[in-house]
Protein backbone atom coordinates (compact mmCIF):
# COMPACT_ATOMS: atom_id res chain seq x y z
CA UNK A 1 0.00 0.00 0.00
CA UNK A 2 1.32 3.48 -0.83
CA UNK A 3 2.00 5.98 1.91
CA UNK A 4 -0.92 8.17 2.96
CA UNK A 5 -0.74 11.48 1.11
CA UNK A 6 -4.15 12.98 1.96
CA UNK A 7 -6.70 12.55 4.74
CA UNK A 8 -10.45 13.05 4.43
CA UNK A 9 -12.99 13.22 7.23
CA UNK A 10 -16.69 12.65 6.90
CA UNK A 11 -18.42 15.40 8.88
CA UNK A 12 -21.57 14.27 10.71
CA UNK A 13 -20.79 11.59 13.26
CA UNK A 14 -17.08 11.49 12.42
CA UNK A 15 -15.39 14.88 12.60
CA UNK A 16 -18.44 16.32 14.36
CA UNK A 17 -19.89 14.23 17.18
CA UNK A 18 -23.43 15.16 16.26
CA UNK A 19 -25.42 12.11 15.16
CA UNK A 20 -27.54 12.27 18.32
CA UNK A 21 -28.20 15.96 17.62
CA UNK A 22 -29.13 15.22 14.01
CA UNK A 23 -31.39 12.38 15.08
CA UNK A 24 -33.27 14.66 17.46
CA UNK A 25 -33.71 17.32 14.76
CA UNK A 26 -35.02 14.82 12.22
CA UNK A 27 -37.36 13.30 14.80
CA UNK A 28 -38.76 16.70 15.71
CA UNK A 29 -39.17 17.74 12.09
CA UNK A 30 -40.71 14.46 10.98
CA UNK A 31 -43.13 14.37 13.92
CA UNK A 32 -44.34 17.82 12.89
CA UNK A 33 -45.01 16.38 9.43
CA UNK A 34 -47.05 13.51 10.86
CA UNK A 35 -44.51 10.74 10.24
CA UNK A 36 -42.68 10.09 13.54
CA UNK A 37 -39.20 8.59 13.44
CA UNK A 38 -37.80 6.28 16.11
CA UNK A 39 -34.08 6.50 16.98
CA UNK A 40 -33.49 2.92 15.87
CA UNK A 41 -35.04 3.73 12.49
CA UNK A 42 -32.74 6.71 12.04
CA UNK A 43 -29.56 4.83 12.95
CA UNK A 44 -30.61 1.62 11.23
CA UNK A 45 -31.94 3.00 7.95
CA UNK A 46 -31.15 6.67 7.39
CA UNK A 47 -27.87 7.80 8.96
CA UNK A 48 -25.15 8.48 6.43
CA UNK A 49 -27.40 8.95 3.42
CA UNK A 50 -28.02 12.15 1.49
CA UNK A 51 -30.42 14.78 2.77
CA UNK A 52 -32.78 14.11 -0.12
CA UNK A 53 -32.76 10.39 0.63
CA UNK A 54 -33.44 10.96 4.32
CA UNK A 55 -36.09 13.68 4.14
CA UNK A 56 -37.59 12.79 0.79
CA UNK A 57 -37.51 9.07 1.42
CA UNK A 58 -39.04 9.20 4.89
CA UNK A 59 -41.71 11.80 4.17
CA UNK A 60 -42.38 10.95 0.52
CA UNK A 61 -41.92 14.54 -0.63
CA UNK A 62 -40.09 16.09 -3.56
CA UNK A 63 -39.60 19.37 -5.39
CA UNK A 64 -40.28 22.62 -3.56
CA UNK A 65 -41.64 20.87 -0.47
CA UNK A 66 -38.47 18.79 -0.15
CA UNK A 67 -36.27 21.85 -0.61
CA UNK A 68 -38.20 23.72 2.09
CA UNK A 69 -37.91 20.88 4.60
CA UNK A 70 -34.20 20.42 3.92
CA UNK A 71 -33.67 24.15 4.43
CA UNK A 72 -35.54 23.96 7.73
CA UNK A 73 -33.45 20.99 8.88
CA UNK A 74 -30.27 22.88 8.05
CA UNK A 75 -31.46 26.00 9.89
CA UNK A 76 -32.21 23.99 13.03
CA UNK A 77 -28.83 22.30 12.86
CA UNK A 78 -27.00 25.61 12.43
CA UNK A 79 -28.74 27.03 15.49
CA UNK A 80 -27.88 24.00 17.62
CA UNK A 81 -24.26 23.54 16.50
CA UNK A 82 -22.90 26.96 15.62
CA UNK A 83 -20.73 27.22 18.74
CA UNK A 84 -18.55 24.33 17.53
CA UNK A 85 -19.12 22.20 20.63
CA UNK A 86 -19.67 19.03 18.57
CA UNK A 87 -15.98 18.87 17.61
CA UNK A 88 -14.04 17.60 20.60
CA UNK A 89 -10.49 18.54 21.52
CA UNK A 90 -9.00 15.15 20.63
CA UNK A 91 -10.44 15.19 17.12
CA UNK A 92 -9.49 18.84 16.63
CA UNK A 93 -5.88 18.10 17.56
CA UNK A 94 -5.88 15.07 15.23
CA UNK A 95 -7.05 17.22 12.31
CA UNK A 96 -4.38 19.81 13.07
CA UNK A 97 -1.73 17.09 13.28
CA UNK A 98 -2.75 15.67 9.91
CA UNK A 99 -3.00 19.07 8.23
CA UNK A 100 0.60 19.87 9.14
CA UNK A 101 1.67 16.83 7.10
CA UNK A 102 -0.80 16.19 4.26
CA UNK A 103 -3.82 17.90 2.66
CA UNK A 104 -6.93 17.48 4.81
CA UNK A 105 -10.45 17.43 3.37
CA UNK A 106 -14.01 17.22 4.62
CA UNK A 107 -16.24 15.04 2.44
CA UNK A 108 -19.83 15.10 3.58
CA UNK A 109 -23.43 14.61 2.58
CA UNK A 110 -24.21 17.75 4.56
CA UNK A 111 -24.22 21.22 3.03
CA UNK A 112 -21.41 23.75 3.15
CA UNK A 113 -23.67 26.26 4.91
CA UNK A 114 -23.97 24.00 7.95
CA UNK A 115 -20.40 22.68 7.97
CA UNK A 116 -18.46 25.95 7.73
CA UNK A 117 -19.86 27.59 10.91
CA UNK A 118 -18.95 24.53 12.99
CA UNK A 119 -15.43 24.37 11.57
CA UNK A 120 -14.96 28.11 12.08
CA UNK A 121 -16.14 27.97 15.69
CA UNK A 122 -13.83 25.01 16.35
CA UNK A 123 -10.90 26.87 14.77
CA UNK A 124 -10.41 24.31 12.00
CA UNK A 125 -11.10 26.22 8.79
CA UNK A 126 -7.39 26.86 8.35
CA UNK A 127 -6.63 23.15 8.69
CA UNK A 128 -9.15 21.98 6.08
CA UNK A 129 -7.78 22.53 2.58
CA UNK A 130 -10.64 20.98 0.58
CA UNK A 131 -14.36 20.43 1.04
CA UNK A 132 -16.73 18.25 -0.97
CA UNK A 133 -20.31 18.63 0.22
CA UNK A 134 -23.87 18.00 -0.91
CA UNK A 135 -23.58 21.26 -2.87
CA UNK A 136 -20.98 19.65 -5.16
CA UNK A 137 -22.41 16.27 -6.18
CA UNK A 138 -25.47 14.81 -7.84
CA UNK A 139 -25.27 11.49 -6.01
CA UNK A 140 -24.91 11.20 -2.25
CA UNK A 141 -23.24 8.41 -0.31
CA UNK A 142 -23.13 5.38 -0.71
CA UNK A 143 -22.43 6.47 -4.29
CA UNK A 144 -18.67 7.12 -4.66
CA UNK A 145 -19.09 10.46 -6.47
CA UNK A 146 -18.04 12.63 -3.53
CA UNK A 147 -14.74 10.77 -3.06
CA UNK A 148 -14.13 10.57 -6.79
CA UNK A 149 -14.50 14.33 -6.88
CA UNK A 150 -12.07 14.72 -3.98
CA UNK A 151 -9.44 12.67 -5.81
CA UNK A 152 -9.84 14.92 -8.86
CA UNK A 153 -9.32 18.00 -6.69
CA UNK A 154 -6.12 16.66 -5.15
CA UNK A 155 -2.76 16.95 -6.94
CA UNK A 156 -2.52 14.58 -9.91
CA UNK A 157 0.20 12.50 -8.26
CA UNK A 158 -2.04 11.47 -5.33
CA UNK A 159 -3.93 8.28 -6.33
CA UNK A 160 -7.12 7.15 -4.54
CA UNK A 161 -5.24 4.44 -2.64
CA UNK A 162 -3.07 7.14 -1.03
CA UNK A 163 -6.15 8.88 0.41
CA UNK A 164 -7.16 7.86 3.93
CA UNK A 165 -10.84 8.38 4.75
CA UNK A 166 -12.56 8.38 8.14
CA UNK A 167 -16.24 7.41 8.08
CA UNK A 168 -18.86 6.32 10.60
CA UNK A 169 -21.63 4.74 8.52
CA UNK A 170 -22.05 1.84 6.15
CA UNK A 171 -22.99 4.26 3.36
CA UNK A 172 -19.87 6.33 3.95
CA UNK A 173 -17.54 3.34 4.03
CA UNK A 174 -19.09 2.07 0.81
CA UNK A 175 -18.62 5.45 -0.88
CA UNK A 176 -14.96 5.70 0.13
CA UNK A 177 -13.96 2.15 -0.72
CA UNK A 178 -15.87 2.16 -4.01
CA UNK A 179 -13.83 5.21 -5.01
CA UNK A 180 -10.64 3.25 -4.32
CA UNK A 181 -9.72 5.11 -1.13
CA UNK A 182 -8.52 3.53 2.08
CA UNK A 183 -11.07 3.78 4.88
CA UNK A 184 -11.00 3.62 8.66
CA UNK A 185 -14.42 3.41 10.32
CA UNK A 186 -15.35 5.09 13.58
CA UNK A 187 -17.72 2.91 15.57
CA UNK A 188 -20.68 4.54 17.29
CA UNK A 189 -23.26 5.56 14.71
CA UNK A 190 -23.30 2.04 13.27
CA UNK A 191 -22.21 -1.23 14.90
CA UNK A 192 -18.95 -2.87 13.77
CA UNK A 193 -20.84 -5.56 11.86
CA UNK A 194 -22.05 -2.91 9.38
CA UNK A 195 -18.60 -1.39 8.87
CA UNK A 196 -16.80 -4.48 7.64
CA UNK A 197 -15.65 -2.96 4.33
CA UNK A 198 -13.32 -0.62 6.23
CA UNK A 199 -9.73 -1.76 6.68
CA UNK A 200 -9.86 -0.92 10.37
CA UNK A 201 -12.54 -0.01 12.93
CA UNK A 202 -11.63 2.37 15.75
CA UNK A 203 -13.43 3.71 18.80
CA UNK A 204 -12.01 7.24 18.64
CA UNK A 205 -9.93 9.59 16.50
CA UNK A 206 -6.93 11.21 18.14
CA UNK A 207 -3.36 12.26 17.46
CA UNK A 208 -1.96 8.83 18.38
CA UNK A 209 -4.11 7.21 15.70
CA UNK A 210 -3.03 9.73 13.06
CA UNK A 211 0.63 9.31 14.07
CA UNK A 212 0.34 5.58 13.48
CA UNK A 213 -1.56 5.80 10.20
CA UNK A 214 0.62 8.52 8.71
CA UNK A 215 3.93 6.98 9.79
Amino acid sequence: MPAIRAVAFDFNGTLSNDEALLCSIYRELFAEQGRPLAPEEYYGRLAGHSEEAIVGGWLGVSGVELESLVAERIARYRTASRDGHTIGDAVRRAVEYASARVPVAVVSGAYRAEIRPVLESAGLMGAVRLMVTADDVANGKPHPESYQRLVRLLPDDIPPEAVLVFEDTEAGVAAATSAGCRCVALVGTAPPARLGRAEEIVESIDVALLERLLA
